[in-house]
């Protein structure tokens, strides 16, 4: 059953909270941490990019799952959906939900959604021997 829980739903609730808290913006801007660079550039990894990177190392397990056709993979997908329609539904009516960090995390809930659904068809086509030969 913990196959078909939709990951993005973590960032989702982490975000949420953070904007019900007040503390979204200057929370979002919050530098974690900086290094110097050989170059002299000062790099600096705030929340946002925190974000960021989670959404991209959780697509790619959300992509990793979707490899299976099982029930647990088609429960996946569907609450994927949702989680992408409550990603798009925020965006467009919350307003703390209007920044570029939300629309990546939203743009990557839908890569998931398409992803899964292209990777479930290729499978099963693949588990059941259909060819276009």
């Amino acid at each position: 059953m913990i196959r078909a829980f939709p990951l993005f739903v973590v960032p989702l609730i982490v975000y949420n909270l953070m904007m019900m808290s007040g503390s979204l913006d200057p929370g979002l801007h919050a530098e974690l941490f900086s290094i110097g660079l050989m170059s002299g550039a000062q790099w600096s990894f705030t929340t946002h990019d925190v974000f960021i990177a989670a959404g991209v190392l959780i697509l790619y397990f959300e992509i990793f799952k979707s490899t299976g056709t099982g029930l647990a993979s088609v429960l996946d997908h569907t609450l994927s959906t949702l989680v992408f329609v409550i990603y798009l539904v925020e965006f467009l009516i919350v307003e703390g939900c209007g920044t570029s960090t939300f629309f990546i995390l939203g743009l990557m809930a839908l890569l998931d959604v398409i992803s899964g659904f292209t990777v479930s068809i290729v499978a099963a086509r693949r588990d059941f021997g259909f060819n276009n030969q």
